[in-house]
């Protein structure tokens, strides 16, 4: 029973911890870009770039090249991947954006470089990008029936125009200025422009009793839960029963209830980007450069949301509430049970099962990954320590290439958008790549003659060319009977 009950505790701990510190200003815009992409782009101007018929060596690219440009965790691109395939993007484009953004983009990049060196930062690209349209390019192939399929019964609303719209492209210009306000990390939204202190001497007994509620190890990159941290849980909360009153009938008007939810949905995002402090004298509200560049952010957002038609914002906004409804709760669901895994499984086991370069600990690695997920950045330093620890810089690749993708609630909630035969696929794709992966970079790191690397690596991608030759031909085949 204790230990059950310790499990439990784990598993809150964790969820608490993931609602209070990663959700908000990461996650809550992607619902909303998603719903824009979703309801105000029209099908075509996907299509161009990332449908099934485009030409692959712009799609994939381009798949990429957007991809590289988010500096999200997995549970954050997911929304933005669901809206681009619901949208029309071809399986194969949006499985590569799917991959590669949480692992290949510029700002995990960078950072990787700063922490494990420029070395492991170019590796790291160079596979996740080869990869990531590989396993793209496959996905495509093996279910190219679905893809067509999906392909016809996507959203054909704007299917005959090829431009969006003046004021939904301000809206989604606008959304993602908001998510790039509130992740990106420099110095000039971090830093402080005026600060106030409230006198609620509460505060510090409050942040204390937190720290015993949520205890954590920040060695091992877990996160506690602060007292801002325990606002936006709140705030989370109230935007749940107001968005339930207010948006699950959108399509046939607005109500009070609707702006309530929208309202508290800002003052969450503004409340996530100021900096809160407990101190003896009081709670210390800094205003910070990203509570100014979010501010603003969102009042863009205001003023071409006003010049859409009525239609337009209420299907952006009947989208967006049902990607919350259709992925957030396995979201939950998944960190739940993370956390819970997370209680039984130590850093130290790696040291004897990862510290070698072969098959069985590239696999550890990449299983390693799937449960012991970290939010977007945090698995650099959490990788750091995992290489003091005596972790092989091969597995160690091959975890940093698994984690930001195969992490438990991603699963759940990629299985919610294009079913468990094509989820399942991919999971396997992926593990199979950061595998091969991890022995290359390994091989390289160990001194192999860099010659027979690249045999290696060559006989595994004209493996995949054959692979993929053979089910093209089975393709065409099937298409002309």
């Amino acid at each position: 029973m204790d230990t059950f009950l310790h499990l439990l505790n784990g598993g809150a701990g964790n969820l608490a911890a993931y609602l209070a510190a990663h959700v908000l200003l990461c996650l809550l815009p992607a619902f909303f870009i998603a719903g824009a992409m979703a309801a105000l782009i029209p099908k075509a101007s996907i299509t161009r770039w990332l449908g099934r018929n485009a030409r692959y060596r712009v799609s994939y690219p381009a798949a990429a090249a957007a991809g590289s440009l988010l500096a999200v965790c997995s549970c954050t691109i997911v929304p933005l991947f669901a809206g681009i395939y619901k949208k029309g993007a071809g399986l194969g484009p949006a499985i590569t954006f799917l991959f590669f953004a949480p692992a290949g983009n510029i700002l995990a990049l960078a950072y990787t470089g700063s922490i494990l060196g420029a070395e492991f930062a170019l590796a790291r690209f160079v596979l996740c990008l080869l990869f990531g349209i590989g396993i793209g390019m496959l996905m495509a192939v093996i279910f190219w029936r679905d893809d067509a399929s999906h392909d016809a019964q996507t959203d054909a609303l704007f299917a005959q125009q090829a431009s969006i719209a003046p004021a939904a492209l301000g809206v989604l210009l606008s959304l993602v200025a908001v998510l790039i306000a509130g992740t990106l990390k420099v110095s000039l939204l971090s830093g402080s422009v005026a600060t106030l202190t409230l006198p609620l001497p509460w505060a510090q007994a409050w942040q204390a009793t937190l720290f015993q509620w949520v205890p954590f190890d920040a060695a091992k990159g877990e996160e506690g839960v602060s007292v801002q941290g325990s606002m936006l849980i709140l705030l989370l909360v109230l935007i749940g029963l107001a968005a339930w009153r207010g948006l699950e009938n959108i399509v046939e008007g607005a109500n009070r209830w609707t702006w309530v939810a929208l309202g508290l949905a800002a003052a969450t995002l503004l409340v996530a980007a100021l900096r809160v402090t407990p101190r003896a004298d009081g709670l210390e509200l800094a205003l910070t450069g990203r509570a100014l560049a979010v501010g603003a952010a969102m009042g863009a957002v205001l003023h071409f949301a006003r010049r859409l038609e009525t239609d337009a914002w209420r299907a952006w906004l009947w989208e967006s509430w049902r990607f919350v409804k259709q992925i957030f709760v396995l979201l939950v669901v998944g960190v739940f049970v993370v956390g819970m895994v997370r209680q039984l499984i130590q850093p130290e086991w790696i040291q004897t099962l990862a510290g070698r370069n072969d098959v069985p600990a590239n696999l550890v690695a990449v299983v390693f990954g799937v449960f012991m997920y970290f939010p977007t950045l945090v698995e650099v330093p959490v990788a750091r320590m995992f290489l003091d620890l005596g972790m092989h810089p091969g597995p160690l690749l091959a975890y940093l290439m698994a984690d930001p993708e195969l992490s438990l609630q991603s699963i759940l909630m990629v299985v919610a958008v294009i079913g468990r035969p094509k989820t399942f696929t991919y999971v396997g794709l992926v593990a199979v790549f950061s595998v091969v992966a991890g022995l290359t970079y390994g091989a390289w790191v160990d001194g192999v003659n860099p010659a027979w690397i690249g045999v290696g690596l060559a006989s595994f991608v004209g493996a995949l060319l054959v692979l993929l030759s053979w089910m093209l031909r089975r393709r065409m085949a099937a298409a002309a009977a």
